[in-house]
């Protein structure tokens, strides 16, 4: 949804789904028992529900793939047209990017829960009385955590959400923990499209590769922030750099990888390239930042496992 435009990304991640790796896998397939009576009304920030939502419109493929791994999926009867995870989502026409107030009530629902306040279309639906939950680009993991939990409070699955989110942390510690120890940092780029713009350490995908122990070369391309943490890099400022990883989060989108890079001028070089370090990631799982964020961690970490401490 957010991959190609890094401004657009940065709005939305402010861009960004694997399994929960394992985790995930058994979220979605096999949530924990459920909150069969869950007691309404609840409330979560300024929105108060009355009684479990039963026809949720889903506007952000994050939101949709939290909401299948608590559980809630039974209750989504449509999701915007970027959402594509897990397979079987009631995909419709409706778009994350120009939301449409009459084309969201078409659908009757008693809840919409969407990433972004487009076109106002939060007052738009207010006004239509349809009770509106946002969950923005998150910033940090803690802001996935507290978005799966408030989503399993306000459908009726608050055991289940509480579940994901702590079965998240805890593979997500437990990756980090068997990491290898290094005296020195290995550094990496994190491509999200072949016009080379990346993503700083402040970002959420940068703060992912920080809690690995990896340095980003990006972060100085961005030091006073006038890039919102997506700079865009010159073909001379990588080379010079020379990251021993490359991310490619731009391998679905604009089929980027090892050869395609090997390929640009002056990359064959690159320590990255030479000892076979660019990793093609998944671009809708690199720009999301639901459950499968572990998965994309798990194959950071699987590479950078390989090289030698």
């Amino acid at each position: 949804m957010f991959r190609r435009t890094p401004r657009l990304f940065a709005a939305t991640l402010a861009v960004a789904a694997l399994a929960l790796g394992a985790c995930a896998e058994k979220a979605d397939d096999q949530p924990s028992a459920g909150t069969a009576a869950a007691a309404y009304p609840v409330t979560v920030g300024a929105l108060t529900l009355d009684k479990r939502p039963e026809k949720i419109v889903v506007l952000s493929p994050t939101a949709t793939e939290m909401l299948f791994a608590i559980g809630a999926g039974p209750q989504v009867t449509a999701v915007d047209d970027q959402s594509n995870y897990p397979a079987d989502v009631p995909k419709s026409d409706l778009s994350a990017f120009q939301p449409n107030a009459e084309a969201i009530a078409g659908k009757n629902p008693d809840l919409v829960v969407l990433s972004d306040d487009r076109n106002k279309i939060v007052e738009q639906l207010g006004k239509l009385k349809i009770p509106v939950y946002q969950t923005p680009a998150a910033t940090t993991l803690e802001d996935s955590y507290r978005q799966i939990t408030e989503l399993g409070t306000l459908t009726g699955h608050a055991d289940q959400g509480t579940d994901v989110a702590t079965r998240m942390k805890d593979d997500i510690a437990k990756l980090v923990k068997d990491l290898p120890q290094r005296t020195e940092k290995l550094t990496y780029f994190h491509e999200l499209g072949p016009e080379l713009y990346s993503a700083t350490s402040k970002t959420f995908i940068g703060s992912l590769y920080g809690q690995i122990g990896l340095t980003n070369i990006a972060d100085p391309a961005d030091a006073d922030g006038k890039s919102a943490g997506y700079p865009q890099l010159s073909q001379e400022f990588i080379v010079k750099a020379n990251p021993d990883f490359v991310f490619l989060a731009d391998s679905k989108c604009c089929q980027q990888n090892g050869d395609s890079v090997k390929a640009r001028s002056g990359w064959a070089g690159l320590t990255a390239v030479k000892n076979n370090q660019v990793v093609a990631l998944d671009d809708d799982v690199a720009s999301r930042w639901g459950p499968r964020v572990v998965d994309l961690l798990r194959v950071i970490i699987d590479a950078v496992a390989k090289v030698p401490a």
